[in-house]
């Protein structure tokens, strides 16, 4: 047992290194005053003074900051009305169908998804841009969030939504007062994680992003085709530290929520 441990330990620490070297070796070149990534000249802050020199770079920045808040509420305020109406089913296989069709964009190629949308556009005569990148990032992040929130209205009782209603409460007293604090711990976890899946999609927003409207993904990629240019990896770096303040923001707001309260006597 204690062979198997190390064993296990052992390859845990060698599936981090393998995920975590390459940006390691990303975000130790972006400080290189070199200006390439075949050797470490000396320490410098030019790239990311570049970087945030850039005044087209930060109009980027916004348009994915604007359309990754945007589309994770709607995806948000979406994904708890979609699981209000499959844990509101009773028949066992019309709530398997429902959670079946919530998990297709999941499981289905992001290259299939990207071109699907874009026929789809095409086909209504929506002009690509802003409002196409929006309906997309609204569209695979629903999933997530109706993952994120179901199990939490699973794991509620019935009995406080009948107690509720027994003292008077309104259909929307016992949303608001009884069914979202109870859930609240599962909506910002949908939330959080739909923001980190806009922030971080590319071939989607590939797909249906144009009209001069881009993202920072897309940027990125387009900058990397032109040839290797430090500031691709201090903006890499950047985008990086952003979701891991994310990432421990929610772990941050979890761990708070999940305090037991102090009894009072």
């Amino acid at each position: 047992m204690v062979k198997l441990g190390k064993l296990s330990n052992l390859y845990l620490i060698l599936v981090f290194v393998i995920l975590y070297s390459p940006i390691a070796f990303l975000m130790y070149y972006s400080f290189n005053s070199g200006g390439t990534m075949h050797g470490f000249d000396g320490f410098t802050l030019d790239n990311y003074r570049e970087v945030f020199q850039d005044r087209r770079l930060f109009i980027i920045v916004l348009n994915t900051l604007v359309i990754a808040l945007l589309s994770s509420a709607l995806a948000t305020i979406m994904g708890i009305l979609g699981s209000l109406a499959i844990i509101a089913v009773r028949k066992a296989r019309q709530k398997s169908t429902l959670l079946t069709l919530n998990n297709v964009l999941m499981v289905s190629p992001d290259v299939i998804i990207g071109a699907s949308f874009l026929i789809m556009f095409t086909a209504l005569g929506v002009q690509l841009g802003f409002v196409s990148v929006l309906l997309s990032h609204i569209a695979f992040s629903v999933p997530i969030t109706v993952l994120m929130i179901l199990p939490r209205l699973e794991e509620m009782s019935p009995t406080l939504i009948d107690a509720a209603r027994d003292l008077g409460a309104s259909r929307w007293n016992v949303l608001t007062k009884v069914i979202l604090p109870y859930i609240r711990s599962g909506i910002f976890a949908g939330f959080f994680m739909a923001l980190t899946y806009s922030l971080d999609d590319f071939a989607v927003t590939f797909f249906v992003t144009g009209n001069g409207f881009s993202t920072l993904s897309v940027e990125i990629y387009s900058r990397a085709r032109q040839g290797i240019s430090l500031s691709i990896n201090a903006l890499s770096t950047l985008l990086f530290l952003f979701t891991i303040i994310l990432v421990i923001g929610y772990y941050y707001l979890n761990q708070r929520q999940s305090r037991p309260k102090p009894e009072v006597h």
